[in-house]
């Protein structure tokens, strides 16, 4: 197998067990917090509150992760954040409300590291013909942990109406080997040489091997100013709304729908599974089509990402109640709840999420390849942001004022995505024609004859 592959792989398989982790408990978080807050009433946490400093911690922390990574490198840096991944599920054997949101706040800055030092280490290891490939092959193995995690929770959650103190101690303590089986695969990561240019294109803001950590931190501001990293962060914000939706709110909204059925809360985890399938379905597909939709472009992948969304977010709303987010409810939609749809929007949510991240790593890793540091950090930067506004809004929001929000940005965000994507196509045909024009008429028919016997 060839090296850099070899690093993905291994990259994958890391990341697929801290966020094995992670993501459960994310999925979970509100449901178990509540039953913690039932059984002590001195704990006063909230789980939207929670993953809200998480994710506002690290969007701050996103602009220091460049200067970071010139101290650490890449493989350092996510070592470094997926120990605060392990700290933060430990907290949750020790419930105390502020152990919970000091470990909130760690996991956070953590998080700004492991993803800027992730983005830069598959760039490193990736090329104009494997960047595609790889992330469609990263992301399916990363989303691997929703399908694993969800499905022990589903079967530990089974038949129960209230997580006991034992059900609980016996999933955080299985997370938290899952997590520690990730980082000893961050540490066999080898090291690895960037491959030539992804693109031709050099950027005045590229990080150099040697650059301060002052220059890094400006490097990321002014290309956080170029028009097409504008354009890009507004798909940038709605994949971070999607996300807190997916991740934190359509799970438990699912398990606070009490005319669901007798076993609702097992239902949680079951969505996290659908979604996870989805999500790993998604990054198959597009791993194996990778070097399809470079030659076809990568607006096709998000359009198709766009309207299965949308879709789902119809479903949602006339299968689940308008105060499903807030707790537990006897209240109905437009129509009967169904377990079966709401797994198919789970589903639904998964897949579309994949059309999106696929396509914007590959689209960072190509068209940014000379600056891949700076350009991951300002993507979960601005994701990251978003997310943390939408947990913020989650516990007042109803429903249907939250699927709207995400109907809307999608819609723009989709938008912003087709600019950039068929502004850098219509460049690199501008080029082709310049360089074509540049050609000798001796090579120009040797160049003709070849496209016709190929």
């Amino acid at each position: 197998m060839d090296r850099r592959f070899l690093n993905v792989i291994l990259l994958g398989f890391g990341f697929m067990f801290v966020f094995t982790a992670f993501q459960t408990m994310g999925n979970i978080e509100k449901t178990i917090l509540d039953s913690i807050s039932q059984d002590d009433a001195t704990f006063t946490g909230d789980g939207y509150t929670s993953l809200a400093i998480i994710y506002a911690t690290l969007a701050i922390c996103n602009w220091l992760a460049p200067s970071v990574i010139t101290f650490t490198g890449p493989r350092g840096a996510m070592i470094i954040g997926a120990c605060t991944y392990l700290f933060f599920i430990i907290s949750f054997l020790f419930p105390r409300t502020w152990l919970l949101y000091a470990a909130s706040v760690l996991i956070g800055a953590g998080a700004a590291a492991i993803w800027t030092g992730q983005g830069n280490y598959l760039t490193v290891n990736s090329d104009a013909d494997t960047i595609s490939r790889n992330s469609g092959v990263f992301w399916a193995m990363l989303q691997c942990s929703l399908f694993f995690g969800n499905l022990f929770v589903f079967i530990k959650f089974q038949g129960k109406t209230h997580i006991d103190e034992h059900t609980r101690n016996v999933v955080f303590g299985s997370l938290t080997a899952v997590c520690a089986l990730g980082i000893v695969f961050l540490l066999i990561l080898r090291p690895a040489r960037r491959a030539p240019a992804i693109d031709d294109v050099k950027s005045e803001m590229a990080a150099t091997e040697g650059e301060s950590a002052m220059d890094a931190f400006r490097g990321a501001i002014r290309l956080f100013c170029t028009g097409d990293m504008l354009l890009l962060s507004l798909a940038f914000i709605y994949t971070g709304v999607e996300l807190s939706f997916f991740s934190g709110v359509y799970s438990p909204s699912i398990g606070f729908t009490l005319s669901m059925g007798d076993n609702v809360k097992q239902l949680v985890g079951l969505s996290g599974v659908f979604i996870g399938l989805g999500e790993v379905l998604g990054g198959a597909l597009f791993g194996i089509l990778g070097s399809k939709t470079t030659r076809w472009g990568r607006d096709p992948v998000v359009i198709m990402g766009y309207l299965i969304h949308m879709t789902s977010f119809f479903l949602i709303f006339i299968n689940l109640p308008n105060v499903a987010p807030f707790g537990d409810t006897w209240d109905v939609s437009y129509i009967s709840p169904s377990p079966y749809l709401a797994m198919l929007c789970s589903f639904l949510l998964g897949f579309g999420d994949a059309c999106y991240n696929t396509q914007i790593y590959s689209i960072l890793g190509s068209k940014y390849a000379d600056n891949s540091t700076s350009a991951f950090a300002l993507f979960k930067f601005t994701q990251s942001l978003a997310a943390a506004a939408c947990f913020f809004y989650s516990s007042k929001a109803l429903l249907s004022v939250q699927l709207g929000v995400l109907a809307v940005l999608g819609t723009v965000g989709t938008a912003a995505f087709c600019r950039v994507e068929w502004a850098a196509r219509a460049r690199a045909r501008a080029r082709a024609i310049e360089a074509d024009d540049k050609l000798s008429p001796a090579t120009h028919a040797l160049a003709e004859n070849a496209l016709y016997y190929d």
